[in-house]
């Protein structure tokens, strides 16, 4: 049997006891926004907040996050905090206020025009700019003075998450020392040539290593990290307790592949009200005629290959003018940090190629590649999975990628094909998707033809041996996991270290 939320609930019971868990990130479970006059409650598209909003409502506690919709300050009480989901109150959210100065120097600044593309292999060139990292340190500062205010005078877990709050783990522990602080990062982490570019690399690290626990998705994140603080800091690399030692406090390493609620996707995409979205999104798009649906899923991100998929489905149209009006590739994203000039660009560059493309090979009723770039909701969402019969997911670089996992959980039926980009935490669980080299063309439409092609039975085949390692490895596992460690932590199971060694180390 799988990892339940029960077993969670238990483990956290059992592991944290009468300690507070506090997860803090910059993007917010759930958006308050105002639509035709009324607010609206919905959960914004990323991987940390799909994979941990299950957790949180399995556990409780309180969520710390940037507020960022135009109604979230309506629906707070006077502590800025309010009670999430709104059909089934399980936790507190706290919401944090920027200026736009802050937002667009600490968010869009230093977190993606400078350490996004640092960590990303994708040929785009990371910017430093002074001012984006002072306010990057203030809004660091801010979220610190939120937690210690939710925590009190209370023992806690503080889970950090991501890129946006390196600094985050340091600032905690300098004002109380006796938080347990766990931080795990949703990116990857580059080789340790690449980070060296960074100016402020050394209060990066050192804000990380002031974590008792640091996650990555896969070992060689890990590894990529070891061999960045080995060549920067000061500091005692454990290979045999996979830890770092620095200025006399040890930090755990460890790999935690993410994953999602399984169980949930899978019963959700078998209902009523998905098969009628599907009947809906028929008609909506003119699917009813097609033998063969393509879906990609993404927000208009640079690192996420839309633009190599896009030229794929080209080359093999090309290649096998006999599909022509029998397949359609539906791409699926919000726009995403359009204030950004590489943004703005490759908006304008998907626009332009599509157009192209459909020119090319049209007819008057019938277009190889849809553009979806309305919300749609999350039952729209399990319906494209539950339509298409290929998933791709061609990044280039991705931390994990939770796309293909939620497209396996929804696949209830027990056929389609996962395209998987051997560059994602992803392919290193999924044996059985088809692995595709994003930068190699002629290899991804040769790609979709294989996958197009595919007996049923070898379909089913692989979708049952991908539903079986998502179901076991499913996102209340990667928690109980990680707070076991929380608990290690609490129990003292971990090495203490001499005065002597610490001088020694300093």
């Amino acid at each position: 049997m799988s990892y339940t939320k029960k077993d969670l609930q238990k483990t956290v019971k059992e592991m944290l006891g009468d300690r507070l868990l506090v997860i803090v990130s910059n993007r917010e479970p759930y958006v308050h926004t105002i639509r035709e006059g009324k607010i609206e409650c919905s959960r914004p598209t990323g991987g940390a907040v799909t994979a941990l909003d299950p957790v949180m409502r399995a556990c409780g506690g309180i969520w710390v996050a940037y507020g960022s919709g135009n109604a979230d300050k309506k629906v707070v009480d006077k502590k800025n905090h309010i009670m999430v989901p709104t059909e089934d109150p399980s936790y507190t959210l706290r919401r944090i206020w920027l200026t736009k100065e802050e937002e667009a120097g600490y968010y869009l600044g230093f977190s993606n025009r400078a350490l996004w593309p640092l960590c990303h292999i994708a040929y785009t060139r990371p910017e430093f700019i002074g001012s984006d990292w002072d306010y990057y340190v203030s809004v660091n500062e801010k979220f610190a003075d939120a937690v210690l205010e939710e925590v009190g005078k209370k023992q806690a877990f503080v889970w950090v998450q991501d890129y946006h709050l390196t600094l985050l783990p340091k600032m905690l522990k300098e004002r109380r020392p006796d938080l347990i602080v766990s931080h795990f990062w949703h990116i990857p982490w580059p080789n340790s040539e690449v980070f060296r570019i960074c100016p402020k690399e050394k209060e990066v690290l050192e804000g990380l290593l002031a974590n008792d626990i640091l996650g990555f998705h896969i070992r060689y994140h890990c590894e990529n990290f070891f061999d960045t603080v080995e060549k920067t800091l000061e500091a005692r690399i454990d290979r045999e307790r996979y830890s770092i030692i620095h200025q006399g406090h040890e930090t755990l390493v460890r790999a935690f592949p993410i994953s999602v609620d399984y169980n949930t996707l899978s019963e959700r995409s078998d209902t009523p009200e998905v098969e009628k979205a599907m009947g809906e999104l028929i008609d909506e798009y003119s699917l009813s005629n097609l033998d063969h649906l393509i879906f990609g899923l993404d927000r208009i991100d640079y690192t996420k290959g839309i633009l190599e998929r896009i030229r794929g489905i080209d080359k093999f149209l090309e290649n096998n003018p006999e599909y022509k009006g029998k397949i359609a590739f539906i791409q699926m994203g919000d726009l995403s940090r359009i204030h950004l000039q590489q943004y703005k660009d490759l908006n304008d560059e998907i626009n332009a190629v599509v157009e192209e493309i459909n020119w090319k090979y049209s007819t008057e009723d019938w277009e190889p590649i849809i553009m979806v770039r309305r919300h749609l909701s999350f039952t729209d969402i399990l319906a494209f999975y539950r339509l298409a019969k290929i998933c791709v997911v061609s990044s280039l670089h991705d931390g994990m990628n939770i796309v293909a996992k939620e497209f396996i959980s929804s696949r209830v039926d027990e056929d389609g094909v996962l395209l998987l980009s051997k560059f994602t935490g992803a392919a290193r669980e999924l044996p059985d998707a088809i692995y595709i080299n994003p930068y190699d063309v002629d290899e991804f439409a040769d790609k979709i033809k294989e996958a197009i092609e595919m007996p049923k039975a070898e379909r089913k085949r692989r979708m049952i041996a991908l539903r079986a390692i998502v179901e076991d490895r499913n996102i209340y596992k990667w928690a109980g996991t990680i707070i076991s460690e929380f608990g290690k932590l609490q129990n003292g199971h971990k090495n203490s270290h001499s005065k002597q060694e610490t001088k020694h180390l300093q």
